[in-house]
């Protein structure tokens, strides 16, 4: 299995371009192999410890550019290189599980298949009506709505299916869970998304326009600061601009409380999958502190309007950044209590030990990321491996687990958000002198860029391709959602059925994230 902590092997010279976290790049520059020497340079990086970041693939003279961007977290930097393909290519995930979504999301765009993909099935289910040619075999335009989904089924006595969703019981977006269960016991649990599938990728094309900003904002909706941040940083990149000081210091308040108001949340939702009432309760009103200290800077609680290319659209004067800094401190004085009721629980952390645990190995080998890979011991946060804006100035201690179960995921959140809260108060309490916002002038043509960013849920990437008018050609999203739902169906797997709610809410993934 593939080990997260040995550096990533140095490929020949050539065989890959390396770039930083938000380098705008000559997109010919990329080093194209033949598939074989492809396949087998990243291969040997992820064997090595690197990671899949984005695999994407975009129209180049009749056929298909197929791009990998590899991580190599110790070194802090990234690899890219790609080649051409036609109708099929051998694939990579049967020796690289966490480049199965890719894959299967290469086959629905473009037609291209991944042939030896273990799991080839529909990801998102594009519209029946594309061009291209369906690289899943289905004749019937009626076989590409999401109910139509070939599921694993497992066969013998007294065993039976049970099945969740799409539609669910609460006002939550639309996934299907399909269980494969001996009684309570689960041998299989597979998830089916792609019901709101709204092709974000497409409208980012073409642009940057004025609706971008809000197009990125509104990717995940728990997660507009993430998202909109990683937009910011791959526009400015290309235009060859940098935000202002105060700019880069405010975005990094908006992101921690983002982060903040998620994981009080979260710990009070499972609080309430265990009947403790208390955390529940407490936890729950007190997300909207945090929520509120975001709307204090731009007037929303999600934090749209406040990011632009170049900066960010409000500032604080000094005696307000330094009441929203108490403000904030006292409100996780309180949430820091509310949690220690829960972990303090016995009958707490009986239920939470050991239920939907994932090992290490597991871990990387799908490439999860977030709190979900580092409850499993998996050491990776871009804020420090691959560290941008604020984060280049300022560093945020990154906690790590071990047991891989609800109690890690969980803890976690109560680790992470002491820091956050610390960040965010310093930072409002020593905001930079000078300006919030710089024009940005027009985009470098036939050039590259990755933006990543350390969503609440994990690492958000970004790639944008500009054509020779600087345009945006292709732009490439990954929400943290993308691989960490697998990590939550590996995590049900010889687990009890009635564990899957508290399992779904210790990984809180994203169903619009997934679904773009």
């Amino acid at each position: 299995m593939t080990d997260p902590i040995r550096p990533m092997p140095r490929p020949r010279a050539l065989e890959l371009l390396e770039a930083w976290n938000g380098e705008a790049v000559d997109a010919r520059a990329v080093p194209v192999h033949p598939v074989g020497r492809f396949r087998a340079i990243v291969l040997e990086a992820l064997r090595g410890g690197g990671r899949l970041a984005a695999l994407f693939g975009r129209p180049e003279d009749g056929r298909i550019l197929l791009t990998a961007v590899l991580a190599d977290d110790p070194e802090g930097k990234l690899g890219l290189l790609a080649t051409q393909v036609d109708g099929a290519y051998p694939s990579l995930s049967a020796e690289a599980p966490a480049a199965q979504g890719f894959e299967r999301e290469l086959a629905e765009q473009y037609g291209v298949r991944p042939e030896g993909h273990p799991w080839l099935k529909p990801l998102r289910f594009e519209p029946p009506h594309r061009s291209v040619r369906d690289a899943f075999g289905r004749a019937d335009p009626a076989a590409t709505i999401p109910g139509e989904y070939p599921f694993f089924a497992v066969e013998g006595e007294e065993v039976h299916e049970v099945a969740v969703g799409p539609v669910h019981a609460g006002i939550i977006e639309p996934g299907h869970f399909r269980f494969q269960c001996h009684g309570e016991h689960v041998f299989h649990l597979e998830i089916v998304l792609g019901y709101q599938h709204r092709g974000v990728e497409h409208l980012l094309a073409s642009g940057p326009d004025r609706r971008s900003m809000t197009l990125a904002e509104s990717i995940a909706g728990d997660t507009s600061i993430g998202h909109g941040l990683a937009y910011a940083t791959a526009v400015e990149a290309l235009a060859g601009r940098a935000s202002p000081a105060r700019a880069l210091a405010l975005r990094g308040v908006a992101l921690e409380l983002e982060r903040l108001a998620n994981h009080v949340g979260d710990l009070g939702a499972l609080a309430g999958d265990v009947g403790y009432l208390p955390t529940a309760s407490y936890c729950g009103a007190l997300r909207a502190e945090f929520l509120n200290a975001t709307a204090e800077i731009c007037g929303n609680r999600f934090g749209r309007g406040l990011l632009v290319p170049g900066g960010v659209r409000f500032d604080l004067h000094p005696e307000a950044a330094r009441a929203l800094a108490a403000r904030v401190r006292k409100a996780w004085e309180r949430a820091r209590g509310a949690a220690g009721l829960f972990f303090d629980s016995p009958s707490v952390r009986a239920r939470l030990e050991g239920t939907g645990t994932l090992t290490r190995e597991t871990a990387a080998a799908l490439g999860l990321v977030g709190p979900a890979a580092r409850a499993c011991g998996v050491d990776r946060d871009v804020r420090r491996d691959h560290a941008s804006g604020i984060y280049r100035f300022v560093h945020v201690p990154v906690v790590n687990a071990e047991t891989g179960d609800v109690f890690a995921r969980s803890w976690i959140r109560l680790l992470e958000g002491e820091r956050s809260a610390a960040f965010a108060a310093d930072q409002l309490e020593n905001l930079p002198e000078g300006g919030v916002r710089d024009p940005i002038g027009a985009l470098a043509p036939r050039s590259l860029v990755v933006s990543l960013v350390e969503g609440w849920r994990g690492e958000i990437a970004h790639v944008a391709v500009t054509d020779a008018q600087g345009r945006i050609a292709r732009y490439k999203v990954k929400d943290p959602s993308f691989h960490n739902w697998f990590g939550l169906a590996m995590a049900l797997r010889d687990g009890q059925i009635s564990d899957f709610p508290l399992c779904n809410k210790s990984f809180n993934l994203s169903y619009a994230g997934h679904d773009l």
